[in-house]
C-alpha cells in the first residue's frame, strides 16, 4: 500500500502550479473557475487557505474546532504572487504530514470531527486537484493530473464511491465536474475520513479499503503489528471490504477496524461489522486478535465499545455475534462486552433464517 504522504502533497502542487502559471497573466478575477460560482483568483484563495488551514490542524492538534485563522492576501498580490502562496501553503502542509508522528489526528467537521495525517493529505491533494481542475476549465488550459494522485484520493476519502473505469474522471463524477456512463448526476457529495472509536486502552480505528486492499495481499495496511499480526481473520475481513467497496455497497461505518493501541500505538487485532444492518436493525460483528495480545480483555474492551457506538445509532436495534460452540474463550469475551446467548425460540429462528450449523452458538446484544 502507497499511503498518502507529505511527497503526495508536493506533487500536487507542483501539478497545479505548472498548469496555471502559463495564465498568470490573464485575468483571474474576471474569469468564472468551471462550474463554481468563484472566479479564478477566488478559487486560487481558496486553495491556499485549505492548505493552510489543514496544515494548522495537524501542527496545533486541534481537538475540538479549528484553529481560528485564515489567510489574507496583500491587496496588490498578483496571479504570480498568488501561486506562489499556493506554493509555500502547500510546503507547510507537506511539512505538517511528514512530522506528525502515525495515529495522531485532528480536528475537521465531516463526518466523524477528526481526521489523522493521511486524511489531511488526501484533502489537501482533493482541493488542488479538483480546484486547478476548475480554474483551468475557466481558463481553458489543459488539466490532467497523475492518476494514481486521484486513485489514492478515492481510496482514502471516497470509500463510499464504487471505483469507475479510471481514477481522474471517477473522481471528477464523484465531485459533481463530469458524468460516468451509467452513473446519474452527483448533485451533492461529501469526501469520508475514517471513523475511529474510542476505548480504554485502544482505539478501534477504522479500515480505508487502500489499507484493506493492502491487508488481503498480505501487507500490514499501514499499522505497525505487534508479532504475529494482522490475523487470518483480519486479512479475510479486509477482502471481504474490498468486495464490497468493488461493487459500490460499501458503508464505511460499517466496515473493519484495527485494534490499537494506545500505549504503543501497535495494531494487535481487528474487528468489524459483516454488512450494513438489515431492514430489522439488526447487525453482525466479528473480531480476532493476534495471540500475543490474547487474556489481556482486549477483545471485551473492542467488542463492548463496538457494540455501543453500533447501538446509539438510530438504525441499529440488535447487535449480534456466532461462535463456536467448542470456543469457550469467545464466548466469555461476549458475555463480558455485555451480550447474552439467545433464547430458545430466537435460536431457532436465526437457524432456519441463516442455514446456523449446529455447532455455532448465537449471542444478542440489544439497545
Amino acid at each position: 500500500m502507497r499511503p498518502m504522504s507529505g511527497d503526495d502533497v508536493s506533487r500536487a502542487v507542483a501539478g497545479c502550479v505548472a498548469t496555471l502559471r502559463p495564465a498568470v497573466d490573464r485575468d483571474w478575477e474576471g474569469t468564472g473557475a468551471g462550474r463554481l460560482e468563484w472566479n479564478c483568483r477566488r478559487t486560487a484563495e481558496h486553495v491556499a487557505s485549505d492548505l493552510i488551514a489543514y496544515a494548522g490542524q495537524l501542527a496545533g492538534r486541534a481537538q475540538e474546532a479549528y484553529v481560528p485563522f485564515e489567510i489574507a492576501l496583500d491587496k496588490d498580490t498578483d496571479n504570480a504572487g498568488l501561486l506562489h502562496v499556493i506554493e509555500t501553503t502547500g510546503a507547510l502542509l507537506a511539512t505538517a504530514v511528514r512530522t506528525t508522528p502515525p495515529g495522531v489526528r485532528a480536528f475537521h467537521p465531516y463526518p466523524f470531527r477528526s481526521a489523522d495525517r493521511e486524511g489531511f493529505a488526501a484533502m489537501g491533494i482533493a482541493e488542488v486537484l479538483l480546484h486547478t481542475h476548475d480554474m483551468a476549465e475557466g481558463l481553458g488550459l489543459a488539466h490532467e493530473p497523475d492518476e494514481d494522485l486521484a486513485e489514492s484520493v478515492l481510496t482514502w476519502l471516497f470509500p463510499h464511491v464504487q471505483p469507475g473505469p479510471a481514477p481522474w474522471p471517477t473522481l471528477l463524477w464523484a465531485t459533481g465536474r463530469g458524468d460516468l456512463p451509467g452513473r446519474a448526476p452527483v448533485t451533492d457529495w461529501r469526501w469520508r475520513n475514517n471513523l475511529v472509536i474510542p476505548a480504554e486502552r485502544l482505539a478501534l480505528t477504522g479500515v480505508r479499503p487502500a489499507a484493506a486492499r493492502d491487508l488481503r495481499l498480505g501487507g500490514d495496511g499501514g499499522f505497525e503489528w505487534i508479532d504475529g499480526g494482522p490475523y487470518e481473520g483480519t486479512r479475510e475481513a479486509s477482502g471481504f471490504l474490498v468486495k464490497a467497496y468493488e461493487a459500490g455497497v460499501h458503508r464505511p461505518e460499517f466496515g473493519v477496524f484495527a485494534l490499537v493501541r494506545h500505549e504503543d500505538g501497535r495494531a494487535i487485532g481487528g474487528i468489524g461489522f459483516h454488512g450494513a444492518p438489515d431492514e430489522e436493525g439488526r447487525v453482525e460483528i466479528g473480531y480476532d486478535l493476534v495471540e500475543g495480545a490474547r487474556g489481556q480483555g482486549y477483545a471485551t474492551e473492542a467488542a463492548r465499545a463496538l457494540a455501543e457506538w453500533a447501538l446509539s445509532r438510530d438504525d441499529v436495534d440488535l447487535v449480534f455475534a456466532t461462535v463456536e460452540r467448542d470456543n469457550a474463550p469467545s464466548q466469555r469475551v461476549l458475555e463480558r462486552a455485555g451480550f447474552t446467548r439467545a433464547t430458545v425460540e430466537e435460536d431457532r429462528i436465526a437457524r432456519e433464517e441463516h442455514d446456523m450449523d449446529a455447532g455455532i452458538l448465537l449471542y444478542l446484544r440489544r439497545a
